[in-house]
């Protein structure tokens, strides 16, 4: 029995402490997946609120078969589409985050690897790009991916292969312009 079951199991009974140790153990991957999602830092951390908040109030329509890591992916996935319509916000660029900044911290760079796959992947059509962030940038298995976003497995597996032709194409084409 996984961590994750154990929790569920509490809550169903009634646990008082169970939702908050269920949440403590996703907080940070939901929140790194909002992030992708957001403009900013403090919209995240709403997103992510938002996000516990709902899988708190539908969990009696929750059936558990181990997969409430994707139910909650599902739920986040719905409260970043409806933040991004209610804020319309511009992307950071690359350039903004391509100059040097004279030191190298290993956190530095996730976060700056972060932005620009982000910039990357904002060229691709939105089917593809969910599926990259998901499975890139949450490091989610492709039956995980197909899960949250509630498509076939093969689907995902197309749509992945298409976004990552385009993904190589777009790194080729802006090589070839910097030489």
């Amino acid at each position: 029995m996984t961590r994750e079951d154990e929790l569920i199991q509490k809550i169903m009974q009634g646990e008082p402490g169970a939702v908050d140790e269920l949440i403590a153990l996703y907080y940070p991957e939901i929140l790194r997946y909002c992030l992708w999602h957001a403009p900013d830092r403090s919209l995240a951390e709403d997103a992510v609120q938002e996000t516990f908040l709902k899988a708190i109030r539908y969990f009696e329509r929750y059936t558990h078969q181990g997969k409430f890591k994707s139910f909650l992916y599902r739920i986040a996935t719905n409260t970043c589409i409806d933040m991004q319509r209610k804020n319309c916000h511009a992307d950071i660029s690359l350039e903004a985050v391509a100059g040097d900044p004279g030191y190298s911290e290993p956190a530095f760079e996730t976060v700056r690897s972060d932005m620009v796959l982000r910039q990357l992947v904002s060229a691709l059509p939105e089917n593809q790009r969910e599926i990259v962030l998901l499975r890139f940038g949450q490091d989610l298995t492709m039956r995980e991916t197909a899960e949250v976003l509630n498509l076939p497995l093969r689907t995902v597996q197309s749509r992945l292969r298409s976004a990552l032709k385009k993904l190589k194409e777009i790194i080729r084409r802006e090589t070839h312009h910097d030489e």
